[in-house]
């Protein structure tokens, strides 16, 4: 691997361990409290360097929007350091769209941490951070590079230490769009505000989304998703607004349940069984 390329650069996708909608702002801005925790379902983006100032995006696989957030995160990114430096970012597509594993903001979060290092910027992870914020409001979690406990809009952000859990995860062929879900009726948004501390000394008290009622309700496959993951691990629900869903695996008697499901999803389905992660994996990229 030269200076001028960086290959294989993994962006993890993350989970909503719980999900609660405290309350709204004046502004309509939802305000929530969430930990979310970083998985090893990754996808894979490759940079290389262009002396020409141009940033292109070549898509393996299905073709993303023309201007996704790798792009204007790059275009941020370059604007903001006034580098005359530009990339070719290819993305090797695996976290699906729609499913509230955050991909789209993992790989706009790679893209910041990568062109750090291959445009020579050196910026410290706070000062990506900021930049990363006007991105979209998951996209600071993956710059900090550690699970968390998430308050406000998804900005504030409290590094926390998780323990190690396999996960299966299960996304159905609808995606739910997140407008839907929190302009749905069926949204409540008095959730009792609860503190870090209290997570800390009840976890298994934390495993309630309050999106998973008004996406099912949007879609019966997000119950029908929650109900086949149960088959194999704990605790089924929905991450994000939807529509993956994940269970706790937590013996090998039920990893082979949740790889003989794998096996057999409906078609269009798509799933995961994996690990989650202590740190994403370019923790190292910035300081």
């Amino acid at each position: 691997m030269s200076l001028r390329t960086l290959l294989d650069l993994p962006a993890p996708a993350k989970l909503n361990l719980f999900l609660h909608v405290t309350g709204r702002r004046e502004d309509g801005y939802h305000l929530l409290q969430s930990v979310f925790a970083l998985v090893d379902w990754c996808d894979l983006l490759h940079l290389e360097t262009r002396d020409d100032g141009r940033l292109q995006r070549h898509d393996l696989g299905p073709a993303l929007p023309a201007d996704d957030l790798c792009l204007r995160a790059a275009r941020a990114l370059q604007q903001a350091s006034g580098t005359r430096r530009g990339v070719d970012i290819t993305i090797e597509k695996h976290v699906p769209w729609g499913a509230g594993l955050g991909g789209g903001s993992s790989d706009a979060a790679t893209v910041l941490l990568g062109l750090n290092q291959l445009w020579g910027l050196h910026w410290p992870r706070a000062r990506l951070a900021r930049l990363a914020l006007g991105l979209g409001a998951d996209v600071p979690f993956f710059i900090g590079g550690r699970n968390a406990w998430v308050e406000g809009i998804g900005e504030a952000l409290q590094p926390v230490d998780l323990r190690p859990q396999r996960w299966l995860l299960l996304k159905p062929p609808i995606a739910v769009p997140t407008a839907a879900i929190f302009a749905s009726p069926l949204l409540g948004r008095d959730t009792k505000p609860a503190t870090l501390l209290d997570f800390l000394a009840d976890p298994d008290g934390f495993k309630h989304n309050d999106l998973q009622q008004p996406a099912t309700a949007y879609s019966p496959q997000v119950q029908e998703a929650v109900a086949l993951a149960a088959r194999c691990g704990d605790h089924s629900r929905m991450t994000g607004s939807g529509s993956a869903v994940f269970a706790e695996i937590g013996s090998e008697a039920q990893a082979i349940q949740a790889r003989q499901q794998l096996r057999s999803l409906p078609e269009g389905w798509t799933g995961w069984l994996g690990r989650g992660l202590e740190r994403h994996p370019l923790s190292d990229f910035a300081v």
